[in-house]
């Protein structure tokens, strides 16, 4: 018999009960690190919480606050143009409730949401959101913005966490409560005076900072606001419980709501909204638990984009609903699309492994799981035919795939030839080591598949000279190897007082001399416009570029991703001139969607 080890006697785990010795060589040791610092996240005492029995079977209301919570921690917020985009991309795929900014902080935001209302971009069941503090000028330029709105609510909030009362406000509880209520009451009157009867309004509150807020205190001060407000049939309020730092574990984020759940007064006229940020990486998890505990509605953004580690990822959060056969209500089908919006809006990568979007997240590099995905193809497609039925009209039961991929606009091109993408480093290695051509992922991935084509006809090792020739014949059409349908010679660009360009584009269509011309926000955009009178319907998707060295004769390497009659392809060009690169990427994809 082995001795047991002084050393390895039980010792209690993390949450106090005895941990089994067990035969591993070495124990765990403390860190150092100076955990006295940090205080334990306060527990809630409900004893009959239901929450744990519930499950979600129903997709919540959702509000997306890109605009608003998402732009502010931008490094560079976006544009007018960039923040039309986000909007347009919002309303397309579905968000009824879309806080569009925060009109009292500068003219930028005030100026978008009266864009918006005056042009006519917003769908008359679409409600847009405007945020405010609680001070009167604030307010008043506030609802300002949201004259002439259909439907409008405006987001007051004041923090009431012990930290601000006593660091930053130095008030106390009462005076923190008096904020909300002055708050609400003047939201109402400049309501009243400033937006006439074609705008139906509502209101929104938030305890800022509730996760670090006494339940106690957070629930006093909603019901003053209540009490200012009246809620009743018809007349909701938005009661929002915001995780602004993320302090406790998702169980406890639950236990909070479902403890305001049943303790607040006029529960069935209150909205009760979830805003979990991801400071411990658990955000997904705190925002479902929260709606099994009660809430109604989750507010977020696309992808996790937010201060610090980001608000609550929505499209995890939809997908996650889709996953378990709950309709989310909002569309992705082509994930992709949405995915480059709002890298583009942004101007922020997605990860490649981020759920359901990534680059790689259908992809098997692994033998064992890409044997086992072909033989849950091979089953699906059996159990149908047994069925009588279609591979669509079956329950999903494919490995390591928790979703079909074509739900989302994929191809089963890099789940079925997973090893297609196998080599795309080496690939962008050799271009670029070689040839100074640094070629975006996508661009990576799409060359890749062109070489691993070639290594399964021809079989063998592909050379450095191989995959650039090969890289030549695929993209870079010249006087010396002419292909596809055109070839420009010059082009020049002038842009008129309304700061449109105009290009004239003097190329070879299919044999014939011609001159193209077309106007446009942009040289691209014109060229795109040009393109439309000789049948050739071509959509900008992504555009990077960057020079290939350094002094004044450099040359200037050009990537464009387009959709073309149905065809996503990328085209480069390379030209000591900038705009002349991005033309000739734009004749390499709209040459090889017809070779």
């Amino acid at each position: 018999m082995t001795a047991v080890n002084p050393a390895q006697t039980p010792a209690e785990n993390a949450v106090g009960r005895p941990t089994p010795i067990t035969n591993a060589t070495g124990l765990q040791k403390p860190s150092g690190m100076p955990v006295h610092k940090y205080g334990r996240y306060e527990a809630v005492e409900i004893p009959d919480r239901t929450w744990p029995e519930k499950r979600v079977t129903k997709a919540p209301r959702w509000l997306s606050t890109d605009l608003r919570d998402g732009n502010q921690a931008l490094i560079d917020p976006m544009s007018p143009a960039r923040k039309r985009e986000m909007f347009d991309l919002l309303v397309r795929m579905g968000y009824k409730e879309i806080e569009v900014g925060f009109p009292s902080s500068g003219e930028t935001d005030f100026a978008f949401v009266r864009s918006i209302i005056e042009e006519g971009a917003i769908p008359e069941d679409v409600t847009i959101s405007v945020l405010t503090q609680a001070r009167e000028e604030l307010i008043e330029r506030t609802v300002e913005s949201l004259r002439g709105a259909h439907r409008a609510t405006v987001h007051l909030y004041n923090a009431t966490a012990p930290t601000f009362r006593r660091v930053v406000f130095r008030g106390s509880k009462e005076q923190v409560k008096q904020i909300a209520v002055d708050g609400t009451r003047l939201v109402m009157e400049y309501a009243e005076k400033i937006l006439g009867d074609e705008t139906i309004f509502g209101y929104q509150y938030s305890p800022e900072i509730f996760t670090d807020t006494e339940l106690d205190f957070a629930l006093e001060v909603c019901e003053a606001v209540c009490d200012v407000w009246q809620p009743e049939e018809g007349r909701e309020i938005i009661l929002n419980l915001p995780a602004t730092v993320e302090r406790s574990t998702p169980s406890t984020h639950a236990d909070r709501f479902e403890w305001m759940s049943r303790n607040l007064s006029r529960r069935e006229f209150v909205c009760l909204s979830v805003h979990p940020h991801n400071d411990r990486g658990t955000a997904v998890a705190a925002a479902e638990l929260a709606l099994m505990a009660g809430a109604d509605r989750i507010e977020g953004c696309l992808f996790g984009q937010g201060e610090r580690t980001g608000n609550v990822d929505l499209v995890t959060l939809g997908m996650n609903l889709f996953s378990q056969g709950v309709d989310p209500q909002i569309d992705f089908s082509q994930i992709d699309e949405i995915r480059r919006t709002s890298e583009y809006c942004n101007q922020m990568e997605v990860h490649p492994r981020h759920p359901y979007a990534g680059d790689l997240v259908y992809t098997a590099f692994s033998g064992s799981h890409q044997d086992a995905i072909k033989k849950g193809f091979d089953a699906m497609e059996a159990d149908a035919a047994a069925q009588g039925k279609t591979v669509d009209d079956i329950e999903w039961a494919v490995p390591y795939l928790p979703i079909d991929p074509k739900d989302v606009g994929r191809s089963y091109e890099a789940v079925i030839r997973v090893n297609s993408q196998s080599g795309k480093g080496g690939i962008a290695y050799v271009l670029k080591n070689d040839h100074k051509l640094d070629l975006p992922r996508r661009m990576q991935i799409e060359f890749s598949r062109i070489i691993q084509a070639k290594t399964d006809a021809e079989g063998g090792e592909v050379t450095p000279a191989q995959i650039w020739t090969t890289f030549q014949d695929e993209y870079l059409p010249n006087p010396d190897n002419a292909w596809g349908r055109v070839q420009i010679r010059s082009g020049q660009t002038t842009t008129g007082s309304d700061g449109q360009d105009t290009i004239t584009v003097e190329a070879n269509v299919d044999g014939t001399d011609t001159v193209l011309t077309g106007t446009g926000n942009g040289p691209i955009s014109a060229f795109f416009e040009a393109l439309q009178a000789i049948g050739i319907d071509a959509r900008l998707l992504d555009y990077t570029e960057h020079t290939m060295s350094e002094g004044a004769s450099a040359q200037a390497a050009s990537y464009i991703e387009c959709a073309i009659d149905g065809k996503v392809l990328w085209g480069i060009g390379i030209d000591a001139n900038t705009t002349r690169a991005s033309l000739k990427a734009v004749v390499s994809a709209v040459n090889r969607a017809t070779r």
